[in-house]
């Protein structure tokens, strides 16, 4: 990985991303973002089925943003880079082809709840706190904490945290749904790994294509999934190998129609 902030471990073929910034609440600055990409694109590269992501200490699972970073930016370096470069790594962990279960092994503010709504499960411990502080420094939730976040957990919740300030203790947060499971402090990487397990006795293919549908059907890259398997299809055919072959022999294709 560019940054020892930022580690990966493929084991078998389970992925563990974690943040390792603890003495900052796991906050993520523009190398951390560049990391986190390079991440998804290596377990896309793996033989990994599913991906576990977490922050290191007890603390904060992230932070989101880190303050001292983007606030020394000028307005067109703000936008053009971390708000675009963030988005573009929060829509990679959020379109991994494998599920994704994040660990909220400590309190989820701001960009760190958005980086737990790239998730597709969220396993959180029993003293995290959740909200979207953001409007109160000044600034939006930009890492599609009104979008994605609005998909996934309703827009009367994102109104409720983002406009009205409302932080949710974790049992409040799993009965409003914007988490999957709790569990005691402490016990969130053995629940994760309990729930990797379901995920390998599953077809590896079909768990892909499923998860993929689901994004559709969410607004979650509806353009990319639509194209991506039609062109499977259209890859599986005669049609292509008839293609080709009329290509590499300089002739017409004979198509059979």
């Amino acid at each position: 990985m560019s940054d020892p902030r930022v580690e990966l471990s493929i084991d078998g073929h389970i992925a563990r991303i974690t943040l390792r910034r603890p003495e900052k609440l796991n906050a993520i600055d523009e190398d951390m973002i560049d990391a986190l990409l390079q991440a998804c694109r290596i377990v896309e590269r793996s033989d990994a089925s599913v991906a576990i992501l977490s922050g290191e200490g007890g603390k904060s699972f992230c932070a989101g943003g880190d303050i001292e970073a983007w606030s020394s930016l000028d307005a067109e370096t703000f936008s053009r880079r971390w708000l675009r470069d963030g988005h573009g790594t929060f829509d990679a962990l959020a379109r991994l082809t494998v599920p994704l279960i994040a660990v909220l092994n400590g309190h989820a503010l701001g960009g760190g709840l958005e980086l737990a709504a790239c998730a597709d499960l969220r396993i959180a411990e029993a003293h995290v706190k959740i909200g979207q502080p953001e409007p109160g420094l000044g600034i939006i939730p930009g890492w599609s904490g009104t979008q994605r976040a609005s998909r996934r957990f309703g827009t009367q919740l994102v109104r409720r945290m983002a406009l009205f300030g409302e932080i949710y203790t974790a049992q409040e947060a799993l009965a409003l749904g914007l988490v999957d499971q709790v569990v005691a402090t402490g016990e969130g990487a053995a629940a994760a790994e309990t729930a990797a397990a379901r995920v390998q006795k599953r077809a590896p293919r079909a768990t892909e294509l499923t998860k993929m549908l689901i994004n559709a059907a969410e607004g979650e890259e509806r353009e990319r999934v639509v194209e991506m398997l039609a062109g499977a299809v259209a890859a599986a055919s005669e049609e292509l190998t008839e293609g080709l072959s009329a290509y590499k022999q300089k002739r017409p294709a004979r198509f059979g129609n």
